[in-house]
């Protein structure tokens, strides 16, 4: 019994700190899109963004409003957008999307959780190439007729639609576009009264690598120690 509990235990000490990153990811972004494009939601796709993300991870109100309120205060930080480059171990393909108000911090900590995870910190452009950046939008697939529906989507800039896993593993669709047509195919859906359970921007891999599965656990460990940095937002790779 008591086996029992201390896994149940630390599974729920795991979701907390998963959803305590999610929390800290959305509000970063909200205080981007803010400064970027001001409060108003209606004015600033950007913020609607954020707002479904924040909806999909169950973020509380009050803690979206703080941050709109922390974007528009004198003493709020600003945020640079910084992407990271590298390759883990077996060549797998790394991308770090990061936001941060010292860059000096957090490249010397994205470069040593590389090094000591048995990777390597490259220059800019020196894996990116391998992946191309578009907009994913999830929906319920309640009420939803997916054929029709990917054809009127075409023109506002639709790419291509399946089905995937939302949140909690339940079935959803995924709609994808060029990251040039996320503003498009986002007013799209929003003009068939259509409110996606996330809409984010991602590095999607022009191939995959397959690797076994002692090799692909060093990488996926080397995954979670960098997406536990606090300044880091979001991490893609190529490992199928």
């Amino acid at each position: 019994m008591g086996r029992i509990f201390e896994v149940r235990k630390a599974t729920m000490f795991a979701r907390w700190d998963r959803m305590a990153k999610q929390f800290t990811r959305i509000g970063k972004e909200i205080v981007i899109a803010v400064k970027a494009g001001g409060p108003d939601p209606g004015t600033n796709p950007a913020l609607r963004r954020c707002f479904q993300n924040a909806r999909s991870v169950g973020m509380p109100k009050d803690r979206v409003e703080a941050a709109i309120k922390r974007a528009q205060g004198k003493e709020m930080t600003n945020y640079d957008e910084i992407l990271y480059e590298g390759y883990g171990p077996h060549g797998v393909a790394i991308l770090v999307e990061t936001a941060t108000d010292n860059h000096v911090r957090t490249v010397a900590n994205i470069k040593s959780t590389f090094n000591k995870g048995g990777g390597t910190l490259g220059n800019s452009g020196s894996v990116s190439f391998q992946f191309k950046k578009m907009g994913v939008f999830k929906l319920k697939t309640e009420g939803v007729n997916a054929e029709e529906l990917e054809l009127e989507l075409i023109d506002a800039g639709l790419d291509e639609m399946g089905e995937g896993s939302g949140e909690n593993g339940e079935t959803v669709l995924v709609l994808r576009c060029a990251f040039t047509d996320f503003g498009s195919l986002q007013k799209a859906l929003e003009e068939k009264g259509i409110t996606p359970i996330s809409a984010e921007l991602e590095w999607i891999p022009s191939s995959t690598v397959e690797l076994g599965e002692a090799e692909a656990e060093e990488v996926l460990k080397l995954v979670d120690k960098i997406e536990q940095d606090d300044d880091v937002q979001k991490v893609f790779h190529n490992l199928r």
